[in-house]
């Protein structure tokens, strides 16, 4: 049932929505080239391709069709190592994997189609390894695959011919000696004298697409124009792109000058459309191979196996902790930290020293330098056991140039400010509840339109502050939780009074650091059934700090949602990691609305890296072991500090 205040604001949303869409059409344009931006292959392949070129890449019955093709043409076996450069969504990788194909890999610049890559793969149980990188320089070692593919008319993005020399220049050192390339490309004479200057057509039965083209002034790209629009909304992109015109001649010249061999034009390919309509450069593409005649690459004898040295900081165990409930470290502490030394023993590429004494701090990490690679920085704590201080150790760090595990001073003094994060999420456009803030020296409170709400510190970590009485149902609640956080707590910074969602309590973690080798780990949600039913369902204070508390026995689980909710949490997590600068390692918290919509509560970098914390059951979903997680932190965190 919908109050009349969430019918008001749903008016306002949907009123805004139409004013944020009303813009995005420039209108009449003279010469598209002129707004074709050098790097437009950047922001382009999305869910609007998706949705634009579905009749094509959409469709499992036309990339049934032309694997079989392009297996007829390269004999293709089960042991063969096969990578699809420029993969999409990772429709060709997907239907090898699928018809027993082991060793498939797939490469794409964009974050959102490997995203959809991943997680199709996942739900039809089929083993891909995609990743992100630029095709100009590819992540993987030389005379490693049998055969490559860039298939889909995916070459000829770039603005200089001789970033296509650079892609296949790559592309011939990676694979192997007889190793093949096959290249699915715009047949570019015919398209030059047949392409479709204008034209538009239904995508479904709320979208269409009016597209416009012209040959480059040059006359070596087509440039090409969509406006998407929907019928309600109105325009939803305007978007320009050029795409440089292969003729066999031409294309067979640049295979020579890379120094491939062998090159053989396979017919061409026209798909066949369900939608039968618009196929722009889809459709008369030509199919050339070649093959790869060089030596093997001599291999370097590999160099004994240097240890790195890490130096691990924690909170300091001498000195008062104002989260703790006895604000003393106890015997949970102390073995919390013997778990992590005895995980970390057996991490033998590593050489471990501890330092726990904040007094002396600053003198044993000068002592050090020169003599560690990088810090482990566990000392969420903050520095002197001052939450707010946190930010203070990799501050030191950097002044001391000791690389760090972890995010910096910037993104831990952003995401420790709630109310922050929440304007930046909704600068991204991504949701989160209604909200609002408090001054301490504020007297008289505006009650919030919404009920029930949670009463929160907007500054703090580990649930600080937050207890069963933090979830209101009226005006006096709300004022008893306010006074219980000033008061109990000793909280004297501002407040937020959010919506309290009533959904799933999700969390999502993520270790690496994208666009480079990373992984979003399986999401988890909070098992409230232990509870009785008249108790608020959060996971706060008393869950994480007494024992006694029947909040102390909420388990966490597996997340049974939708694979559009966890698309939704897992593209929205990957746009906060980059935009607040968090590294190596970060969870994410979410709840899910009354209507199963998800929103943003809180972003964790340098997340609880305790043995039995969230991000180790997240790793456990993901049969990762505590020790394996660690590692792949300390791993992330080498890879970008060499980088």
């Amino acid at each position: 049932m919908t109050t009349q205040t969430e019918g008001i604001n749903n008016k306002k949303r949907n009123f805004e929505s139409k004013e944020k869409h009303s813009s995005k059409c420039i209108g009449p344009v003279f010469n598209l080239e002129e707004y074709v931006k050098k790097d437009w292959w950047k922001r382009i392949f999305n869910a609007y391709y998706l949705k634009t070129d579905g009749d094509v890449v959409e469709d499992q019955r036309i990339t049934k069709s032309e694997i079989a093709y392009f297996s007829s043409i390269m004999n293709f076996q089960p042991e063969h190592y096969i990578l699809d450069l420029c993969c999409g969504q990772g429709r060709h990788c997907i239907e090898l994997a699928s018809q027993g194909f082991n060793n498939i890999y797939g490469l794409d610049r964009s974050r959102y189609l490997i995203q959809k890559a991943k997680s199709t793969a996942k739900n039809r149980g089929v083993i891909c390894k995609f990743g992100e990188g630029d095709a100009r320089k590819l992540p993987y070692n030389t005379d490693t695959f049998d055969f490559v593919m860039i298939l889909g008319n995916s070459f000829g993005y770039f603005e200089s011919m001789n970033d296509d020399f650079r892609v296949l220049k790559e592309v011939f050192r990676v694979l192997k000696p007889w190793g093949k390339i096959l290249v699915d490309i715009t047949d570019g004479d015919y398209i030059k004298k047949n392409f479709e200057r204008r034209s538009w057509e239904w995508i479904d039965k709320e979208l269409f697409v009016c597209r416009e083209r012209s040959l480059s002034l040059d006359k070596h790209k087509l440039i090409s124009r969509e406006v998407i629009t929907h019928v309600n909304k109105g325009v939803l992109v305007d978007q320009f792109y050029s795409e440089r015109l292969y003729s066999k001649n031409k294309i067979s010249k640049l295979l020579k000058d890379v120094g491939f061999s062998d090159i053989i034009f396979n017919g061409s390919i026209t798909p066949e459309s369900q939608r039968g309509q618009d196929l722009g450069m889809m459709k008369k593409r030509i199919i050339v191979s070649a093959t790869v005649k060089k030596e093997w690459t001599e291999v370097k004898k590999k160099e004994k196996k240097i240890k790195n040295n890490v130096v691990v900081i924690f909170g300091d165990p001498n000195k008062p902790d104002l989260l703790k409930p006895s604000n003393i470290f106890d015997d949970d502490d102390f073995y919390t930290v013997d778990q992590l030394k005895n995980a970390l023993k057996n991490l033998h590429e590593f050489n471990f020293v501890y330092l726990d004494n904040h007094n002396t701090l600053i003198q044993d990490l000068q002592n050090l330098r020169g003599k560690v690679d990088f810090a482990f920085n566990l000392c969420d704590e903050g520095y002197l056991n001052d939450a707010r201080k946190e930010l203070h150790i990799p501050a030191l760090l950097e002044i001391l140039n000791i690389p760090y595990t972890g995010s910096g001073p910037q993104c831990l003094a952003f995401c420790y400010d709630k109310s922050l994060v929440r304007g930046i999420a909704k600068e991204l456009e991504i949701p989160v509840p209604e909200a609002i803030f408090i001054k301490p020296e504020e007297k008289i409170i505006d009650l919030p339109l919404y009920f029930p709400a949670i009463v929160k510190p907007n500054f703090g970590d580990s649930s600080f502050g937050i207890t069963q009485k933090s979830v209101v149902e009226n005006g006096e609640e709300l004022l008893s939780a306010i006074t219980e956080i000033r008061e109990k707590f000793g909280y004297d910074k501002p407040i937020l009074i959010e919506q309290f969602l009533t959904g799933k309590d999700l969390s999502v973690g993520i270790i690496g650091n994208p666009t480079d080798n990373y992984i979003i780990l399986p999401i988890i949600e909070e098992d409230y059934s232990s509870l009785p039913p008249e108790l608020p369902q959060i996971c706060g204070y008393e869950a994480k700090w007494l024992p006694d508390s029947v909040y102390w026995n909420i388990k966490s689980i597996p997340a049974n949602l939708p694979q559009e909710i966890v698309n939704i949490i897992e593209a929205c997590s990957l746009k906060l990691f980059t935009r607040l600068e968090c590294q190596d390692y970060t969870r994410f918290d979410w709840r899910l609305d009354s209507k199963g919509n998800p929103k943003l509560l809180e972003v964790n970098p340098n997340p609880g890296w305790c043995w039995d914390g969230h991000l180790a059951k997240m790793c456990n979903v993901a049969n990762i072991p505590y020790k394996e997680m660690l590692r792949r932190i300390l791993e992330a965190t080498l890879k970008r500090i060499r980088l």
